[in-house]
């Protein structure tokens, strides 16, 4: 299956890329062809079962890896082409990260860690914008406390402020409600959802769990390193349907 809209249109892009680890009888395709474009401004979910290439998805789709063959493209700027320095700095000032670890640092205050990108990209922060990045995503916690202090939905909660406070082109999400209890992790998604929302933030979420997959406005599913099908937002229920039915598709 290929997904392909309007390159004009997409935050990122995806063209025919294959990822492959591993030699021989030995190598893994990962990816095997993965064509696909998501658009400015939209929030994607991306699901499958175990090994079908969702996070060598987000990978790639990052510039956190590279792709065996094919193309990757970040606006109109191709990542396939990038030297490693100039990857890296593009990760810095163009995409944020969330991961199932909070990755904070508890030598640092709430504040500090969420305008951490910023002042290692020698960038100024304005006060008034991280204040409100942090009332969007519900950071109801004083800027001078230590992540150690907070809750586990606090702190990813500060976790999705830093990835928003640089303004990137895309956020990526690996797995960012995984280690909360289900009561928490509504309560992120809706602070994501609405942070989505408020700054039409392209947002990329790699997901095992239907109701997170939900609060996103597409979910494409992955099977075998392929895009095999795809739904606009549904409720739970028919996530988990069609992820029990990947096989069909």
């Amino acid at each position: 299956m290929t997904t392909v809209m309007d390159g004009l249109s997409c935050a990122v892009r995806l063209e025919s890329v294959h990822k492959t680890y591993g030699d021989g009888e030995a190598a893994v395709h990962a990816l095997n062809g993965v064509s696909v474009g998501l658009r400015r401004g939209s929030f994607t979910a991306v699901m499958g079962p175990s090994g079908s290439g969702k996070s060598t998805f987000l990978h790639c789709a990052s510039g956190l890896d590279r792709p065996t063959s094919g193309k990757v493209l970040l606006g109109d700027t191709d990542l396939t082409t990038l030297k490693e320095k100039e990857l890296t700095e593009l990760r810095r000032e163009r995409v944020g990260f969330v991961f199932q670890a909070y990755n904070l640092l508890d030598s640092l205050t709430v504040e500090q860690n969420i305008v951490l990108p910023l002042r290692l990209a020698n960038k100024p922060f304005d006060p008034e914008f991280l204040a409100e990045v942090a009332r969007s995503v519900e950071v109801h916690v004083p800027m001078d406390r230590r992540p150690g202090t907070l809750s586990g939905g606090q702190r990813q909660r500060v976790a999705i402020a830093r990835a928003l406070v640089t303004r990137p082109d895309v956020m990526f999400l690996d797995e960012p409600t995984g280690a909360l209890d289900t009561r928490t992790a509504r309560q992120v998604l809706e602070a994501l959802r609405h942070a989505v929302d408020r700054w039409q933030q392209t947002s990329v979420m790699v997901t095992h769990d239907p109701v997170a997959a939900s609060y996103a406005d597409t979910v494409l599913f992955l099977a075998d390193g392929r895009i095999v099908d795809e739904l606009p937002r549904s409720e739970p229920e028919r996530i988990a349907e069609r992820m029990a039915h990947l096989g069909e598709w």
